[in-house]
Formats: structure tokens, C-alpha cells, sequence
């Protein structure tokens, strides 16, 4: 910050005044219906949907969304009608009201576990300053003004402006993975007037600086404002502000001023509303709901009019009724016959379907949770479906929208391997290059690296070794007889750690010095420049003075920058492209490693022009990269390292069988490109013979000649890399599209989406990078928008909540991040991999019982019910029922529910092993094969015929008083055409069930012997039913044994034809060149060599230069490292 007057910019209206909550309480801001509410949010969040007002009402609202909840309540109000129901109005009020009643308790308990989440947040303890002292009290308590007090691993409760820290200078480490999923410790510093003036508390209660910025917005890394006090207006950015959701580390304490809290904070600006989800047999069946009743108004309607014409012949004809007739007309017969039609048709589309469907989702979510093959023995952590009505939903998936720290990966960083001088060193065989030019097999188990370090008799390994514990920005820290570092990324703690295992200690930094102990001797280097490291410059560089006042530069970075820059190629450079190589093969993240050695005169002259750029006023930042670059040239090269970003258990073999089921996975992270790509490899969503296309090159692309307007299509090998820069500034991007003639700004933003979804698309996989996590919900929304596709998306943190809400499927990974993605989601696992179980499982399962319950229960609704129809012509179309009323009451109920719903809990084509087996049987829920309009249009055409084959054939047989006993009235006509339709019906649902055939004739004889003895003990009626039951089971049984198992046969024989080798984590096949080796394991923030020559980040002086003495050496268990994935 500086002291410079700057006004503030008109745009700037948010204005906070330190400790003043009067003020604030007061300012108001226009609402909805001419209202005003506080302009400035407190710091409670609410999640949760409904609270104790709003619940009945919202929910019934939400609810009657269904289309057939809207139908039940019309056919209620039907009936209360005396002159057209047919049963009392209460008798459909109660089934309808359980089946609301289920369908809010289960909405219920869901945001019952929001109010839960939302209180454990709001009640978090924290220091607000009250008066002239801190005051422990809950985040919910905390307002815009107030100054709060921060402890070492507290989370950050509002956006704020930093004031002081118990850092030199005021610095402040934190932790943003929650925020953008990087790991890495990230600065923020201090104005330097708020550094030195408030040191108490007495000058933070009389602190009453002004601070006036943008208004509240989702802009994860970016703010501008200033700060006016005393007189003077200091500049602010963000470098300055510690965001909500921030962790505290390597910071003992800090104070801060908040600027945003609850709501208007930024990530809680980038988390989107809870929505209500359907799926799309849902939003199908809402569709045929409407289809259905249209029919039903039109065969009714039909059937009226038939009734009306009817009517008319009849008093025609028959003169001598006319009394019977004289308060009628055939006009207000058919009026009635119609409203009578539509309530004895209305059982076409029953309720107990419904309560059926939520029962079967019920139990479905029950196996899930049952599930032992996805408990996580290890932190006792079972599966858990939060949501029962999707599970059909995951058998269609067909983009998986992944986060990469904590749900790809592990965050641990081991160092694994390294080739020094010609020499490969880790556990495994591999070549060593002889002084004679010769190849030998090498055991590195029996020749460590330890004891080649101990042997001392290799000049490059020390070099090496002394380059690790030298070349870095890792902070110390004595606390008592213990080392703490402070590590900025894990990578740099990695190669840290990899030194001091060997004997090379980091004790020690002053603001120009740096102390090691090597191999027990302790030893002063002066550091004379420290070259910083930038994404652009892909590496760092430390200039330092030995003891013996050698000057020497120890360079560390990408493959691609430190060998273009190497003195010639050495005798060993050859077999060290080959390491690494085979390092970046093994998914590996790699550094080079190289050093020089320089005379006093070019270092003199070098200083005295470092100097002077340091000083400049323009230009100094290009002037600065240009003497980097000039001082790391004519390098020697020492070595390469290797480290491993550590997956999750089986994360490579779940991304392998999700692609071969169809699925395509896109990982959107807000973590940089290089870590992106090289976590790509590792887990196998790359592959070597991929064309990588990265954001840059995606314009020349969609502007090449030929396709003016078309997005490029790109072989199924390719893969496209983008950044979070596309989705903010997408008129970038295809600029060629506004030769298209549109002007209007909206259409244009259409065509560039639908440009950027198509080329996605396209490829096999897609990597965003540095995304924000509304960023990463607006991928969503755009393949859901134009793809018309089945997303899921898949998180553990803060940041990928929107995302999870966006998805048509959320799965949280209850990991180290909280509970914050858990909370929000559908579905709760322990791993990644248990993803494909869940998918190629029971997603499968789910999708393939729901949709045979649903061809079967449309099959015997119509097959049992539409021959009211047909009987309407031969009863005059009055609109009387064929069956009594326990039938109709009972049919779905109780007589067919045992089947349907067996098949709805129960049903599966082949075992988890072999849906595991032959992933490419996922295909068929993408594809939507086993339920839509021709699958229900084939379903009524079966029930159709099936109705009229048992109606007619059991007229024909009634036609003649014929039988043994005279059975021919009316009562054993509806019994004998219920008892085809419904034994039809059981053996085409169960075949063969012989059980519930037996029982279901037993109780149907009970019921109906009461009222025709000897209907189902008459011979000839028998022989009606079974001659019914013959010609309606055998052509479709016939059909169904040579077509069913011919699509698993086809899937199965192709799997077994194109089956892939199973994954492996290492490639064995060599290659001259490998053109991804850029993989490095470098990743810590820009700016901490700045801090460190500057001396804000030291807290003590070393010993003076030139010491060389014996130490004794810390024992391992003596150091300590603190770096964010390990402290909890």
C-alpha cells in the first residue's frame, strides 16, 4: 500500500467504517414490492430450503409440479360429484395423501440435515473485537466493520481486509483449497501503515478507517478498493484479503477487518441455490401423464357422444319408455356419460403406481447404503444415497464432471526416484552408464542412494544434494530441540525432506543467508540474488556464496527451459532424457536440476546491472526477466527428480471402465495447468497417443478454412485443455462468429457456448484449469444446456458445492475438507473409485428395475382396465362398470403388486461381477433403450390386445347359455374376463410364477364365491380362462425368449472382441522422445524470493559467514513438517 491521496472511484459504492455497527445497521437498500432490507448481510448462511412457515406450503408447491398429482386432484373433485362418482371422494383423498405425505417427510429429513449443517457453521467459535477487548462469540455474530482476531488452523468467517499479523511485516499464510483446490500456502501481507500503527488492541479499538470498494460479487481472485484513514487513501487488492472459508496457517495470529460477510461474501456468491431434481423418467412420465389424459378426455368424449346417439335410438325405438325418459335428453345423458367415462378410465393412471415408485426408490437407496463393496473400512465410512428418487438417473449418465485435490488425489507428495550423473536410483531395475561407455544392469536395491551418498566419492551427487537443500523457499523454525518447516507447496517440502533423509539439513535463513548441515557438517552459504520462480519462467534460481567464497547459481525447473539452456550435451545427458522419459512415463512429476559455477568479475557486473533494474521505475519487471535469463545460460546439469502426486486407491482403473461404459470425464480444477495435465496421466484420463489442445491453440482451430461456423471435429483421441479465462472472456474465443450476421448480444453468447460445448464434446476428455467454482458450475449448465446429456458431478469441498447443486447428479467424497459437499449432495462416498460400483452397478440395476416396473405396470394396468371400453359397446356406452368396485380397488393393490414390485426391487439381468465385467452394458441407460415413447407405445399395444382377447373370448363363449350349469349371467362374465385379464397379466410380469398364480386364484375364487359360487368351479369357464391365457402368453413368451438376451449377447460379444488390457500404472514400451516430459513439480505462489530477500518473512539472524563446523545433526523424529495436508 502506499501513502499516495488517489480518489476513489465513483463505481465504488460499498463503504465500511471500522468499528461502527450503528452505521451499518441503519443503511438500507430497495427490495422486491417496493420493500428495503440491510444493505450489508450478517455472517449466518441458510441453506437450507424451508424453515417451520414455509415448509407445507413450499413443499406442496414443489409437489404439485407432478403432473399426476395435479390429475388425482382433478379425478378427486370428480367424484365428489353424487350424480357422476362412482366411488366416495375420501376413498382417493387418502391414498394421495400418503403418498404426499411420504414424499415431504422424505424432502423433510433431507433439509433437516442442511439446518444441521448450517448451525454447526454459524455456531463456529471466533474473537470479535468488543470495546477495547475480544470477545469469544459464534461466526453468526460477526458484522460488517468488525475487527476479528485469528488463531494459527482457524478458518477465515467472512471476507476480510488484513490489518496485522504476528508475521514479520505483517505476512499471513493461508490455505485456499477449500476455496480454488489449490494446496499450496498462498501469502497475504499487510498495508504497511495498518503493520505499524495498530499494535494493540488499545489502536484497533481506536481504529477507524474507511474502506471503500466494489460491491459484493463471485470474483474469486480479484478485488479493488482502498483504504482512507488519516488523511490518507491507500490502495487495496487482493493480496490484502483473507476470503471466507480460508484456513490460517503457518501464522500464529492475525486481525482483520471485515468487508463482506454471510451471503455477500465471495464464496458464498459463487454457491448456487438448492433445485429441485428430476430425472428423465421422471420428466417423461409428466409427458405421458398429459398424453394419457388427453386420450382418456377423447375416448371419453367418443364414448359420450356414442352414448348420446345411442340414447336417442333407444327412445325412438322403444316409444313406450318414454315415461322413464321424460326428465333426460340424450344432450345430458352423453354429458354425464362423459364425466363418467373419465372417472371409470381415470384408474389407467393409478396412485398406487406412485407410492409403489417411492417405495422401490426407498429400498434401491437402501442397497446402496448396504453395500459392503463401497465401505471404507479404514475411516468406517459406508455409502449413503442422500437422495431416493435418482436412482435410475445414475444408469444414465453421461458426463462426469470431476474435482481434482482430495477427490483424484490424495495431496501427498513423496520423492520416488532420481537420476544423478548417469545413475538411476529407486526401486526398480534399470540401466547405469559405465565410465567405459558401457550398459550395465543396475540393482539399486543392493546400490542405494544412501550409500552412494555415504561413500562421499561423487563430486555431482553433493552438488545435487546441495542444490536440494539450497535451491528453495522453505521457511524454519526452532522450537525447542525440533525443526519446523514451513513448506509453501508440498512438492518443495518433498525435495526438502528427499535432502535432509540423506544428510543434507536445511537448518536455517536469514534475509541474505541460508545454513545446512552436510552430512554433519554445519555449513553458512551467503545468498547473493534469489531469481524467483513465475509460471512463465517454469523455474528458480539461487545465487550463493560457499564458505570457501565460491560463487555459485543453482538452478531447478521444467525439462523444456533448463536443457535449452545447458553449457553443451555432457557425456550423460542422453541417458538423463531417457530417465526422464520413462520418469514422465510412470506419471512422475519431474525437475531438472543444474548449476554453474561464476568468477567474482561476472558476478560483480551481473550485481551492479541487478541492481539498477531493481530500481527502476518502468520496465522493471521485463528488465528483471531478461538478467534471470541472461545469468541461466551455459548451465550444468546435475540430475533429474521424480516425485508422485499420490491418486486415491483405484482411481486409474474406475476412469478406464468409466470411459469403456461411455462416460466421459471431464476433471474442472482450479489448480494450475502443468499439476492438471500431469494428475491427467496419472490417473489414465490422458494417454501418450492423445493430441493434447490446449486454450491457445482452440481459435486457430475453429477459424481454419472450411468450417466458418462449425466447431472443429476432432478425432476421438484428442483431448482439450482450457482455463477459466475462456468461460470469462469468450469473445476471445471464435471471433469468426460475428460475421454471422447476428447483432444481438445474447444470440451471440448462444453461438460462442455452443461453439465451446461442440468442440469439448467432441474429444475423448477435457481439462479445465484455474476455474472458479461458479466457473465450474457454468461448465455444467452449458453440456447440460446444449448436450441435453446426464451430468454427475463429483467433489469434496466448499468450492465444488455449485457444481454438485448444478449437476443432475451430486456425489460428495466425505473427505479431509469438511462436510460442505456431503451436505449438498444426492449421493455420499468415501472414494473415487467406489463411483464405478455405484454407476456401472447399481445405477444400471436402478435404471433397468424401474424401467421394466414401469412396462409392466402400464402392461397390466391397461391390459386389466381397458376392457371397460370394450364393454361400453355392448352395455349401451352408459358408462357402467364392467367390474365390481373391490376389483377395481384392488386390482393394482393387492392382486398384481406382488410382481411389479418384485420386479421393481429384485430384478437383474446379469450379477455385479459381470456389470463390472462388461462395462459397455451401460450403454443401453444412456441411450434411453429400455423405457420411452416407442417402448410405451409397444406396451400399450400389448395391453391393448390383451384386454380385447380376454373380453372377446369370454364373450364369445357367453354368447350361448352353454355349460354344464347355465352359467351365463352377468356376474360371471365380469369374473371370467378379470380372471384371463389377471392371470394374462401374472404370467407375462413373473414367468413362470406358480406360487403367486396359486395364491392370486385362490383369493380371487374367495372373493368372488360369495357372489358367484360357480363361476370358478364351472369346467366350460375354466377352459375360457385358459384358452384367454393361451392365446395372450404364448406369442409374447414366443418373442421374448429369441429377442431378450440378444443385446447382452451383442454387448458381450463385442467386450469380449475389443477388451483392453487391464490398467497399468507403468508403460513398458519405449520411445525415442516423449513430448509431455514438462510435467513439473513446481507449484508454490509467485513472490516468496521476494519476501525472503526483502527479510518480511525472517524472524532471526544466523551465525556470520564462513562458519564450517561440526553439528550434531537433528534426528528424524526431531523435525517436524507443517504444510496443510498434514495439519489437521
Amino acid at each position: 500500500g502506499t501513502g499516495d491521496p488517489a480518489p476513489s472511484p465513483p463505481a465504488f459504492t460499498w463503504e465500511v467504517q471500522a468499528n461502527n455497527r450503528a452505521h451499518h445497521e441503519q443503511l438500507r437498500k430497495k427490495s422486491a414490492f417496493c420493500l428495503s432490507k440491510k444493505k450489508y448481510a450478517g455472517n449466518a448462511i441458510k441453506t437450507a430450503k424451508y424453515n417451520a412457515l414455509t415448509f407445507l406450503p413450499l413443499n406442496l408447491y414443489e409437489q404439485f409440479h407432478r403432473m399426476a398429482n395435479i390429475y388425482f386432484v382433478f379425478v378427486i373433485l370428480l367424484q365428489t360429484f353424487p350424480e357422476i362418482s362412482t366411488l366416495p371422494w375420501y376413498t382417493l383423498l387418502f391414498p394421495l395423501s400418503c403418498l404426499l405425505t411420504i414424499r415431504a417427510l422424505r424432502d423433510l429429513m433431507d433439509d433437516i440435515g442442511r439446518h444441521q449443517s448450517d448451525r454447526n457453521i454459524n455456531s463456529r467459535p471466533c474473537e470479535i473485537l468488543s470495546g477495547e477487548s475480544f470477545r469469544w462469540q459464534k461466526w453468526r455474530d460477526v458484522c460488517v466493520g468488525d475487527i476479528v482476531r485469528l488463531h494459527k488452523d482457524s478458518l477465515v468467517p467472512a471476507d476480510m481486509l488484513l490489518l496485522c499479523s504476528s508475521e514479520p511485516s505483517s505476512l499471513c499464510y493461508v490455505e485456499t483449497s477449500d476455496i480454488d483446490g489449490e494446496t499450496n500456502l498462498k501469502f497475504r501481507q499487510a498495508l504497511l501503515v495498518t503493520h505499524q500503527e495498530l499494535t494493540s488492541e488499545e489502536s484497533l479499538a481506536a481504529f477507524d478507517g474507511k474502506v471503500t470498494c466494489e460491491e459484493p460479487n463471485s470474483r474469486m481472485h480479484s478485488f479493488t478498493g482502498v483504504l482512507q484513514w488519516r488523511g490518507e487513501t491507500h490502495a487495496l487488492d487482493g493480496e490484502r484479503i483473507l476470503l471466507r472459508g480460508c484456513k490460517l496457517r503457518n501464522t500464529d495470529t492475525c486481525y482483520g477487518l471485515v468487508i463482506y460477510a454471510g451471503f455477500d461474501s465471495k464464496i458464498m456468491r459463487n454457491c448456487g441455490k438448492i433445485k429441485r431434481k428430476k430425472t428423465k423418467l421422471d420428466r417423461m412420465m409428466d409427458r405421458l401423464v398429459v398424453i394419457i389424459f388427453l386420450v382418456l378426455l377423447a375416448t371419453s368424449l367418443c364414448l359420450a357422444i356414442a352414448s348420446g346417439f345411442w340414447a336417442k335410438m333407444f327412445q325412438e325405438k322403444h316409444s313406450y319408455l318414454a315415461a322413464l325418459y321424460k326428465h333426460t335428453t340424450p344432450a345430458k345423458q352423453a354429458f354425464f356419460s362423459f364425466w363418467g367415462f373419465t372417472i371409470l378410465l381415470s384408474v389407467i393412471i393409478p396412485m398406487s403406481m406412485y407410492i409403489t415408485f417411492e417405495f422401490i426408490y426407498l429400498v434401491n437407496s437402501f442397497f446402496i447404503n448396504w453395500d459392503l463393496e463401497m465401505y471404507y473400512a479404514v475411516k468406517d465410512i459406508p455409502a449413503k444415497a442422500r437422495s431416493t428418487s435418482l436412482n435410475d438417473q445414475l444408469g444414465q449418465v453421461e458426463y462426469i464432471f470431476s474435482d481434482k485435490t482430495g477427490t483424484l488425489t490424495q495431496n501427498i507428495m513423496s520423492f520416488k526416484k532420481c537420476c544423478v550423473n548417469g545413475t538411476i536410483y529407486g526401486k526398480f531395475w534399470w540401466w547405469q552408464v559405465g565410465r567405459d561407455c558401457s550398459w550395465k544392469m543396475l540393482d539399486s536395491n543392493n546400490v542405494g542412494l544412501r550409500e552412494a551418498v555415504q561413500q562421499n566419492n561423487d563430486p555431482v551427487l553433493r552438488e545435487f544434494l546441495r542444490l536440494l537443500a539450497l535451491c528453495h523457499t522453505v521457511m524454519v523454525e526452532e522450537r525447542g530441540d525440533q525443526l519446523v518447516y514451513q513448506a509453501a507447496s508440498p512438492d518443495e517440502e518433498a525435495l526438502v525432506l528427499a535432502a535432509r533423509s540423506l544428510g543434507y539439513v536445511f537448518l536455517s535463513r536469514t534475509q541474505d543467508t541460508i545454513t545446512i548441515s552436510e552430512m554433519g557438517v554445519k555449513r553458512t552459504y551467503q545468498v547473493l540474488a534469489m531469481l524467483d520462480f513465475n509460471s512463465d519462467r517454469k523455474r528458480m534460481s539461487v545465487l550463493v556464496r560457499d564458505p570457501q567464497g565460491t560463487i555459485r547459481l543453482y538452478t531447478k525447473g521444467a525439462d523444456t527451459v533448463i536443457l535449452e539452456r545447458l553449457r553443451g550435451r555432457g557425456p550423460n545427458q542422453d541417458f538423463t532424457e531417457r530417465a526422464l522419459d520413462h520418469f514422465a512415463e510412470e506419471t512422475l512429476r519431474t525437475l531438472c536440476l543444474a548449476s554453474k559455477e561464476l568468477s567474482e568479475a561476472e558476478y560483480d557486473e551481473w550485481s551492479r546491472r541487478h541492481r539498477m533494474a531493481n530500481i527502476l521505475l518502468q520496465g522493471r519487471a521485463c528488465e528483471l526477466d531478461r538478467l534471470y535469463e541472461e545469468m541461466e545460460q551455459d548451465l550444468e546439469l546435475l540430475g533429474v527428480t521424480a516425485i508422485e502426486d499420490k491418486l486415491q486407491e483405484g482411481v486409474p482403473e474406475t476412469i478406464q471402465l468409466l470411459k469403456l461404459g461411455n462416460i466421459k470425464v471431464w476433471v474442472l480444477t482450479g489448480d494450475k495447468q502443468e499439476t492438471a495435465m500431469n494428475v491427467g496421466y496419472a490417473c489414465k484420463l490422458l494417454t501418450d497417443d492423445m493430441e493434447i489442445l490446449e486454450e491457445k491453440e482452440t481459435p486457430s482451430l475453429s477459424t481454419s478454412p472450411g468450417v466458418r461456423f462449425q466447431p472443429c471435429v476432432l478425432s476421438p483421441k484428442d483431448t482439450i485443455l482450457q482455463t477459466g479465462e475462456v468461460l470469462q472472456k469468450k469473445g476471445r474465443l471464435w471471433q469468426q462468429l460475428a460475421c454471422h450476421g447476428t447483432t444481438d448480444p445474447q444470440e451471440q453468447g448462444s453461438l460462442v457456448e455452443k461453439a465451446f460445448v461442440d468442440l469439448a464434446t467432441s474429444c475423448q476428455a477435457v481439462i479445465c484449469c484455474r476455474v472458479t467454482p461458479k466457473q465450474k458450475a457454468l461448465i455444467v449448465q452449458l453440456v447440460k444446456k446444449h448436450k441435453k446429456a446426464t451430468t454427475l458431478a463429483i467433489g469434496d469441498g466448499a468450492n465444488d458445492v455449485n457444481m454438485i447443486k448444478t449437476a443432475d447428479i451430486g456425489v460428495g467424497i466425505s473427505g479431509l475438507e469438511g462436510v460442505q459437499a456431503v451436505q449438498c449432495s444426492d449421493y455420499a462416498l468415501a472414494q473415487f473409485c467406489y463411483l464405478q460400483r455405484l454407476l456401472l452397478v447399481h445405477g444400471r440395476w436402478g435404471y433397468l428395475r424401474i424401467c421394466k416396473f414401469l412396462r409392466y405396470f402400464f402392461y397390466k394396468t391397461f391390459a386389466g382396465l381397458m376392457t371397460q371400453i370394450w364393454f361400453a359397446f355392448h352395455s349401451g356406452f352408459t358408462a357402467q362398470p364392467l367390474y365390481e368396485g373391490w376389483f377395481l380397488a384392488l386390482y393394482n393393490v393387492f392382486y398384481t403388486a406382488y410382481p411389479v414390485l418384485s420386479v421393481g426391487l429384485l430384478e437383474q439381468d446379469v450379477s455385479a461381477k459381470k456389470s463390472l465385467w462388461f462395462p459397455e452394458l451401460y450403454t443401453i441407460g444412456q441411450q434411453d433403450k429400455l423405457f420411452n415413447y416407442r417402448i410405451f407405445s409397444v406396451t400399450l399395444l400389448h395391453g391393448v390386445s390383451t384386454s380385447l382377447t380376454s373380453f372377446y373370448i369370454a364373450l364369445w363363449a357367453f354368447e350361448d347359455h352353454v355349460g354344464s350349469r347355465t352359467v351365463g349371467d352377468y356376474e360371471s362374465f365380469s369374473v371370467t374376463v378379470a380372471t384371463s385379464a389377471l392371470l394374462s397379466v401374472l404370467v407375462e410380469v413373473s414367468t413362470p410364477p406358480v406360487s403367486e398364480l396359486g395364491m392370486n386364484w385362490r383369493l380371487l375364487a374367495r372373493m368372488r364365491a360369495w357372489r358367484q359360487p360357480n363361476a370358478l368351479t364351472d369346467p366350460y369357464i375354466l377352459l375360457v380362462v385358459l384358452l384367454s391365457l393361451v392365446v395372450n402368453t404364448i406369442p409374447s413368451l414366443t418373442i421374448r425368449s429369441y429377442n431378450a438376451p440378444v443385446s447382452l449377447q451383442k454387448i458381450c460379444w463385442k467386450a469380449r472382441r475389443e477388451l483392453e488390457p487391464s490398467v497399468e500404472l507403468r508403460t513398458h514400451v519405449p520411445r525415442g522422445s516423449f513430448h509431455r516430459r514438462s510435467s513439473y513439480a513446481f507449484s508454490h505462489q509467485e513472490g516468496y524470493a521476494g519476501l525472503i530477500t526483502r527479510g518480511e518473512s525472517l524472524r532471526t539472524k544466523e551465525p556470520q559467514l564462513g562458519e564450517d563446523r561440526p553439528c550434531k545433526q537433528p534426528r528424524g523424529d526431531q523435525i517436524t513438517i507443517f504444510y496443510p495436508h498434514f495439519c489437521n
